[in-house]
């Protein structure tokens, strides 16, 4: 299912998301040639509602369309069916973001084409990895990576000093590609922002025009590194609202304000019908259940039993079905991690 082009089709530059199924056809991986060989891959639209990339990406295609780029760049326009809809994904597939190497999803067309694309990139020996997505909650534009090494955080302080480590979910691209190069996954904030879209432009370009990254730890005071250490779902049988009363959880209307804010014990997520703490599943970074070391439920109430720092909190209950309610993350210091790069 996956299409590959040596050079960049012209309608591409004026093309909209919502078009590019039409255009393309398929998901297209697009080669470029540059004055240093390694490319830097770039990846966008894995989630068709977040064209954020796309169109930071048409910017720099038209920059350099009448001279050489300074590094050759390999591109992959994932889930085009879904950027027709603008929705994250359509109801028969996988979520994209969750199909690469490493996954534990069940075999699929899509999962053999992102092991088609990593196989591709690293025959040409690719330089760095950047995914780019945009997120439908509160949060400030960070990176994330998904090893402790230098050279990624180098990479991921260049877009923003907040940068987030996990290694869960599984799947996702850029921990596909973070044992081999440098990799990151950019997060620029609410998708038709135009300061998202400007943001992506500049790491792209400055992206480009590295020869290297530094193997050097990242000075304290240019990163606040954060470390992500759940991530809650709504359970399928368990009905949510943010404004209804005829719910099993109906969360609380400014739930997203907590976003990135060191939020206190007591805090309420929401108010439950049948007071258990089981309505939250929080599972860790191995996969164990985890629910009842973050949230307590008294007196109707959903709340959090220690501090901790949410991200990815959403107001979009679509949004919550298919991926999840939100993070928990607590903070590190960078002085201590082991920060020899291997």
């Amino acid at each position: 299912m996956l299409k590959i082009l040596n050079k960049i089709p012209e309608e591409l530059l004026s093309t909209p998301p919502e078009k590019l199924e039409d255009l393309l056809g398929a998901p297209t991986l697009i080669h470029m040639q540059g004055r240093r060989e390694e490319p830097l891959f770039l990846s966008t639209l894995l989630h068709g509602n977040e064209p954020t990339g796309f169109i930071a990406l048409q910017k720099i295609l038209q920059k350099y369309s009448d001279q050489e780029l300074p590094r050759s760049l390999s591109i992959f326009l994932g889930n085009l069916s879904a950027a027709r809809h603008a929705a994250r994904r359509l109801d028969d597939q996988p979520g994209y973001n969750r199909v690469w190497p490493g996954t534990d999803a069940a075999d699929s067309p899509e999962k053999r084409m992102m092991k088609q694309i990593m196989d591709e990139m690293l025959s040409r020996n690719v330089f760095a990895s950047v995914d780019i997505h945009n997120n439908t909650g509160l949060n400030p534009h960070y990176a994330c990576i998904n090893v402790l090494e230098n050279p990624h955080m180098q990479l991921a302080t260049l877009f923003s000093r907040t940068v987030v480590y996990f290694i869960r979910p599984v799947g996702v691209q850029s921990a596909a590609f973070a044992p081999y190069c440098p990799s990151v996954t950019l997060e620029c904030g609410k998708p038709g922002e135009k300061h998202g879209v400007e943001h992506a432009l500049e790491f792209i370009d400055a992206c480009l025009h590295l020869s290297q990254l530094p193997e050097h730890p990242v000075a304290e005071h240019d990163i606040d590194l954060f470390h992500t250490m759940a991530q809650v779902k709504v359970p399928e049988n368990i009905s949510f609202s943010f404004s209804r009363d005829d719910v099993q959880i109906r969360f609380v209307e400014n739930l997203e304000r907590m976003n990135f804010q060191e939020v206190p014990p007591a805090t309420i997520f929401a108010f439950c019908r049948n007071g258990s703490n089981k309505l939250l599943v929080a599972k860790d970074e191995t996969g164990q259940d985890v629910s009842e070391m973050y949230f307590q439920c008294i007196d109707n109430r959903i709340e959090l039993k220690k501090k901790m720092m949410p991200s990815m909190l959403t107001l979009d209950e679509e949004v919550i079905r298919q991926d999840c309610l939100c993070y928990l993350m607590e903070r590190m210091d960078s002085r201590n991690l082991d920060q020899s790069f291997k």
